[in-house]
Parts: structure tokens; sequence; C-alpha cells
């Protein structure tokens, strides 16, 4: 009993940070979108629905009633995976916060953040093939490993875990989408063969889930939870494939209408 007492307050302990984080979050940017409002022209509209959106999915995956089903529930954990590992990841690239904190921070910071966003670390950690194995691969890890029944004992697991799948969703995003300035580009060409793999490799899992459930997971809730991360997933992908084509058909414009000159 005192075992499971420490264990929730622990979470508690845990989700209460996280809301400070959240809270922090959404004011930060805010204030950051009002100077450079004042600084520049006006932050567009869309780029706040986004963040805030974003913030919230992400949120709402590790804090409250979701987050606390997730821990018996397989389809709520599933459900969190789907808002923490994917659509806030998406949302908050499209609210392009490098872009926003790159015009107020003070010349000398921002020039030292363009220096970082240079630097090789970076260059590995937003190539498309290294963000991919670390948001599929690390989910292949959680669900075919003793790693799922573990996140649910240990709070530092889980917190880890659940770090892990938002940083390695917004990577994964942000290496296929160019919102913010990327120091680093890589060709279309290579984007979509990179992506091709990734999302079949998601779709795999959620079919292998469906037949294979996880250490602790009844066989109703594996295939619940699959259908939902195969659906779910496929959901949100054709976003990110829609708004992938549209820059590859506006980076290739200027081409096209070059050629119909000549």
């Amino acid at each position: 009993m005192n075992h499971e007492l420490f264990h929730h307050e622990s979470r508690s302990f845990v989700e209460f940070g996280l809301a400070w984080i959240t809270v922090l979050g959404l004011v930060l940017y805010a204030f950051a979108a009002f100077v450079s409002g004042r600084r520049f022209k006006p932050w567009p509209l869309y780029r706040y629905v986004c963040w805030f959106f974003g913030i919230g999915s992400a949120a709402a995956a590790v804090i409250g009633p979701l987050a606390r089903r997730a821990h018996t529930v397989f389809t709520a954990h599933m459900t969190g995976h789907l808002l923490l590992g994917m659509l806030a990841p998406l949302l908050l690239a499209l609210a392009a916060p490098m872009t926003l904190l790159l015009r107020v921070l003070p010349v000398p910071l921002s020039r030292k953040l363009s220096h970082v966003l240079r630097s090789w670390p970076l260059v590995i950690l937003t190539d498309p093939v290294i963000t991919s194995l670390l948001n599929i691969g690390g989910l292949w890890i959680l669900y075919t490993t003793d790693l799922y029944g573990m996140m649910h004992q240990n709070v530092m697991i889980h917190l880890l875990v659940h770090v892990h799948v938002f940083l390695a969703g917004y990577f994964f995003t942000v290496s296929m989408l160019y919102v913010d300035p990327v120091p680093h580009r890589t060709s279309f060409l290579y984007r979509a063969t990179v992506l091709v793999f990734a999302l079949a490799g998601h779709g795999i899992l959620s079919k292998y889930i469906y037949a294979h459930p996880p250490a602790g997971v009844s066989g109703i809730q594996a295939e619940q939870g699959g259908k939902l991360m195969y659906y779910g997933g496929d959901g949100i992908d054709i976003i990110l494939i829609f708004i992938f084509c549209l820059q590859w058909f506006k980076a290739a414009r200027p081409r096209m209408r070059v050629a119909a000159n000549s």
C-alpha cells in the first residue's frame, strides 16, 4: 500500500511539474509573439492557434484523465501516443517557434542560436533517416520489449519514454517539413523516400500490436489500440503529407515557370 501511495504521489508531482511547463510554454510563446509583432509585422494568427492546440494536445497526453487512464487502458495509452508523438509535434512545428525566437532574441544571442542550429549534432539529429530511426524505431522497442510494462511501474521510465516520444516525433516532423529556418536542407526526393518507409514502419507496427499484444495488454485492447494507431496515425499523416507536397509544389513552381518561358 505504501509502495502504491509513493507511486501515486510521484505521478502527482510529475503532473504538477508538467502542468507548470504547459502554462509557461503558452505564456512565453504569446509574449514572444507580442514582442515580435511590435518590432516586425504581426505574428500570424494561425501560428498562435497551432501552438496553443499543439501544447494542449501534448498536455492532454501527460496530464489529467486521459493520462491516468493510459496506465490501465491501452486505447487511452494509444490516444496519448497519437496526441503526444504525432499531432502535437506537427502543430508545434507549424507554429515556427525557432523563427519566433530568432526574431525576439537580442542580436548576439540570435547569432549564437543560429550557430547552434548549424552545429554538427543538429545536422545529425535533423537528418530524416536518423529522426525516423529515433521515432519509429523507438516505438518498435517500446511495444515489442518489456519497456512498455516497465514504464507503468517506474515513474522515471514513464517520464523518459514520454519525453522521447515527443522529441522524436518533433524532430521527425521538422526534418520533413521545413517551416523554421533549416541550415542543412535535404532534397524533397530524399525526404519523400524516408517518409514512405517511416509511414510503412508505423503501419506495420500497428498491425503487429494487433496480432501480438504487448505484455500485460489483453487481446481485445490490443486490437482496439492497433486499429486506433493505424487509422488515427493515417489521419495525422495525411495532413503531414499534404503540407509536404504543397511545399514541394511551391518549391518546384519557379522552375516550372522558367521552363514554360524558355
